[in-house]
């Protein structure tokens, strides 16, 4: 099933980057789906239904197409960024899977984590340290966030974008080398909403590129867009991590010059687009004999049955949030090492973020150094 699955995933990809057959037979449920999206943002518009301000800056990181784009490491960048510039940031995400009565809303716990926390919101507790809660309704999460934690003074959205109902100060939309596809709406093409889409309220709108770090890799499509565009350089980093906490570089896996017998090596990635990360590993020169595309999200079971004996398995970080606490009950499971990715955002982009933020300061009552 999870085969299959992967399967028609990627034959969608694919065939959202142009106007063939598949695109085209689609276009009647786009159409119907692009009608429904205006009526939502024109009852919005007309007051019938209404964005929630916070007492605090709202930062909004999303994309308009689907698959992944990078929004978790351009999060993780962002919060860091304005940790080191003196805001203290919480973060707020739907949480894949996320059930419970309406509004329900609960904090991300390394320690003790829930079924429905998500693999993004853990990995960015993990990653930041700051508070992150996760609920269908945005709103509720960051209220909650905010009555717990009074020091916040500063909300990221995760994943954000289509959620209305809270408002924003700054919107930044993450592409990645896709760009906008064949420009047409789900299910024809990759697009959530028209692009270019108008800011949602009064926010502010930024557009982040995240490239892969390669020279070998294809040419980058074309992207219009009528707001500030900068670019993202995404590389995985030279070492991986273990359950424990330990290192490896990535040259431990490579074939020795001249060997006919590289290491038993092999990877699995449950993202939304599994190739791009193994041929990342590829471009490290590292030598897979196999490889497991996952769907993105997948469960326990998929993960653990992927593990066959016999070979050292690499995994994204996403991955092992989920997956190192299940090898921590399973002795004799193999080897498993995460591969962190590194986004190193162009020094215009945070210089355009803190712009933003200075405006907003004084309309939050905080005091800019």
């Amino acid at each position: 099933m999870s085969a299959a699955r992967s399967t028609l995933a990627s034959h969608l990809l694919r065939a959202w980057q142009t106007r063939g057959p598949t695109a085209w037979a689609l276009r009647p449920l786009a159409a119907l789906y692009g009608a429904l999206l205006r009526l939502r943002r024109w009852r919005y518009q007309c007051g019938h239904l209404r964005s929630v301000k916070l007492p605090v800056p709202v930062l909004v990181v999303g994309n308009v197409v689907v698959g992944g784009t990078g929004k978790t490491p351009t999060v993780a960048a962002l919060v860091q960024h304005l940790q080191a510039r003196g805001w203290r940031p919480g973060i707020v995400s739907r949480g894949y899977g996320a059930s419970g009565a309406g509004d329900a809303v609960h904090a991300v716990s390394l320690a003790q984590p829930q079924p429905h926390d998500g693999d993004e919101p853990r990995l960015l507790a993990r990653l930041t340290g700051v508070p992150v809660w996760v609920g269908r309704n945005r709103v509720a999460a960051a209220s909650a966030l905010l009555q717990r934690h009074p020091e916040i003074n500063l909300i990221v959205s995760d994943d954000g974008m289509q959620h209305w109902p809270l408002a924003r100060d700054l919107t930044i939309v993450v592409f990645d080398e896709r760009g906008a596809g064949n420009g047409w709406l789900l299910p024809a093409g990759l697009l959530r909403e028209p692009w270019p889409t108008p800011p949602f309220g009064d926010s502010t709108m930024l557009v982040l590129r995240n490239l892969r770090h390669n020279a070998t890799h294809p040419g980058v499509a074309p992207l219009y867009s009528p707001y500030p565009v900068f670019v993202a350089w995404r590389q995985l980093a030279d070492h991986a991590i273990d359950r424990h906490g330990s290192r490896q570089p990535l040259q431990h896996w490579a074939p020795p010059p001249g060997s006919s017998a590289p290491p038993a090596l092999a990877a699995l990635a449950g993202i939304a687009q599994p190739e791009v990360f193994f041929d990342m590993l590829r471009a490290q020169g590292l030598v897979l004999q196999h490889t497991m595309a996952l769907p993105d999200h997948a469960s326990d079971a998929e993960l653990l049955s992927a593990l066959t004996a016999g070979c050292t398995w690499l995994c994204t970080e996403k991955d092992a949030v989920k997956l190192f606490p299940l090898l921590a009950q399973r002795p004799g499971a193999p080897e498993v090492w995460a591969v962190p990715l590194q986004q190193n955002p162009e020094p215009g982009f945070f210089a355009a973020v803190d712009a933003c933020l200075e405006k907003l300061s004084s309309a939050h009552g905080r005091q800019t150094t």
